[in-house]
């Protein structure tokens, strides 16, 4: 301001010019300084380096690679492949198969996910406690355990349709099987999204409206809802990328109906039709992508319920049985389904012969330890190894993105995120398209299976890590450097601790997700390294039910084994379990 009215009173321009000079220079000069100390320090300089480098091979050169080879055959750039995939019928069924599922899927567990975050937070009820739990088991389970319980109790020898009912023609099979197991499947997410925002709306909000006449019900719609409206925009793009990438339970439970995503693995894989398979995993990528930046441009409206800030007394839960009733059978009616479906998954191994004999028998699970053994303990010490890795670079990269300034933060910044965006199987069969030939020879090896979900998974740590730094003063950090310690021993003893929370959150989720993948390792196992969940798929696709509801349930069993050691143990580091489920949302 001195000097702008300096200038505004100074008749000769030119002074005017050789202050607003030493201004520009004065800028130059420390954006210099400040990358001079970059590269005058070896720790900050390592990280930038090698996190560039490691998204740039791992991410940008595999999608890369699968763009390569859609549009280019016999080293001549052509886009035949394209038109002839766009043309034909099965694609078009696929992509509107896709886009329906998708929409469908979004709206129900976006209101399903509301319905259960509204009863945590505004609803009086004893079952709290058990409503909170059985949401995450779809969280903590692979995605495809739900097609697999609806097939044991709804299918054709379903033990309600065909063992209770006596139907003999069940048929879970299609849209309306899909609809029910994504939901089930999705809504956690939402939920878990929902309940944060609701806890951040100031009651006095509402508690204003009602004292000024209003009913409880337009309190709701006038108030409560318009606050949440990108929260719901939100939640339903999420649930879409969910829906329109998932493999496994259109491979499961579709039947019939075709999806992209599916059909990224039937051309390449299956028709050994590699241009064709890129060409679709291209499509999929372009509107998952879409989807992902209108849902970012959302996001930064987020202060949308941040403006009334936290609440400043506990809310008055509703009690009133016309508005408590509804809302807790809707979530009694949830939580009974979901626990019917996994409790049944797991009686589902102990039976003799699901739909013929339900004489109890151990054999399911022994031919599961004797002939998948190995598949177990290669998926859990692929999923311990990939969980650090993960986390530690999310923490790097999120530390870099915010606390530094450099040439390239906005590329990491949005290459670390574009696995939010990107399908497994798109990331799957890129890397089989980018690490098939030396020198960066990976294929049937553990290395890539660890490397593509470290990848994955990468994203929401970095989320996380960067949430929580922007609401760290990075003086403390500058104490630490003012005391003598390095930006290494600053970055480990000071930032980590800040920021313990989301490192654990990103290792937790990491490992969960880890130990639960099918879409991106499907194309990546071997005969010399395979993963637990796609020798279940292989069971499901034989038909030996039983074998498959024995391996999920060892899975699972693994799953919260692990996790429940790690809550122990985070416990006495004063992290508690509430904590890393919000950092996961």
């Amino acid at each position: 301001m001195h000097i702008s009215a300096s200038c505004f009173e100074q008749p000769d321009m030119d002074l005017c010019k050789e202050r607003s000079l030493s201004v520009e220079k004065l800028k130059s000069a420390g954006k210099r300084l400040r990358t001079h100390r970059l590269f005058q320090d070896p720790f900050i300089l390592f990280l930038i380096i090698t996190s560039l480098v490691v998204v740039t091979v791992f991410i940008i050169y595999p999608l890369f690679c699968i763009l390569k080879t859609s549009i280019y055959y016999k080293g001549v750039f052509s886009l035949e492949t394209f038109k002839s995939t766009l043309a034909t019928s099965g694609f078009k069924v696929a992509f509107w198969n896709s886009m329906k599922l998708g929409f469908s899927s979004a709206i129900t567990s976006t209101l399903v996910g509301f319905i259960f975050a509204y009863q945590e937070a505004y609803v009086a009820s004893r079952l709290k406690p058990l409503y909170s739990i059985v949401s995450l088991m779809p969280v903590i389970s692979p995605p495809f355990v739900l097609s697999l319980s609806a097939i044991l109790l709804l299918g054709k020898r379903g033990l309600i349709t065909y063992s209770l009912l006596h139907i003999t023609n069940a048929n879970i099979y299609g849209y309306g099987g899909l609809i029910l197991v994504q939901t089930l499947a999705f809504f956690p997410v939402s939920a878990m999204m929902f309940k944060g925002l609701l806890g951040n709306i100031d009651t006095s909000l509402e508690e204003a409206a009602r004292d000024m006449g209003a009913s409880r019900g337009k309190a709701f719609f006038t108030i409560t809802i318009p606050l949440l409206a990108p929260g719901f925009a939100n939640s339903f793009m999420l649930s879409f990328i969910e829906s329109v990438t998932d493999y496994s339970n259109p491979v499961v439970i579709g039947g019939g109906y075709k999806t992209l995503a599916s059909q990224i693995y039937v051309q390449a894989i299956g028709n050994y039709k590699l241009q064709v398979g890129t060409s679709v995993a291209v499509i999929l990528l372009a509107v998952t992508v879409v989807v992902f930046l209108v849902q970012r441009y959302l996001m930064r409206s987020k202060n949308y319920v941040a403006l009334t800030g936290k609440a400043s007394r506990e809310r008055q839960l509703i009690t009133e049985k016309r508005v408590a009733l509804p809302i807790n059978a809707i979530c009694f009616l949830l939580t009974l389904c979901i626990l019917l479906f996994y409790v049944f998954l797991i009686l589902g191994g102990f039976f003799k012969s699901w739909g013929v004999d339900y004489s109890f028998s151990l054999d399911s699970f022994k031919y599961v330890i004797s002939y998948t053994g190995k598949a177990i303990k290669d998926t859990t010490l692929i999923a311990l190894t990939a969980s650090p890795i993960s986390a530690v670079l999310a923490m790097a990269v999120a530390y870099l993105v915010v606390r530094k300034r450099f040439f390239g933060r906005l590329y990491l910044e949005q290459s670390s995120l574009l696995g939010l965006a990107v399908p497994g199987t798109v990331f799957g069969l890129g890397y089989i398209l980018a690490f098939n030939s030396k020198p960066l020879l990976l294929t049937n090896t553990w290395i890539i299976l660890v490397i593509v979900l470290a990848m994955t998974r990468l994203p929401v740590g970095v989320r996380s890590g960067v949430a929580s730094l922007q609401q760290i003063d990075p003086s403390i950090e500058e104490a630490g450097r003012d005391l003598g310690g390095s930006s290494n021993k600053v970055f480990w003893t000071i930032t980590i601790p800040l920021i313990k929370t989301s490192f654990f959150s990103g290792l937790v989720f990491t490992f969960i997700k880890s130990m639960t993948a099918i879409s991106a390792v499907i194309f990546l196992v071997s005969g010399k390294y395979s993963l637990l969940t796609t020798k279940i798929m292989i069971y499901v696709d034989k038909g030996r039910f039983g074998y498959a509801a024995a391996a999920a349930t060892i899975l699972i069993a693994i799953v919260f084994a692990v996790v429940g050691i790690a809550s122990k143990a985070l416990s006495k580091m004063g992290v508690s379990g509430d904590e890393i489920m919000s950092g996961l949302s």
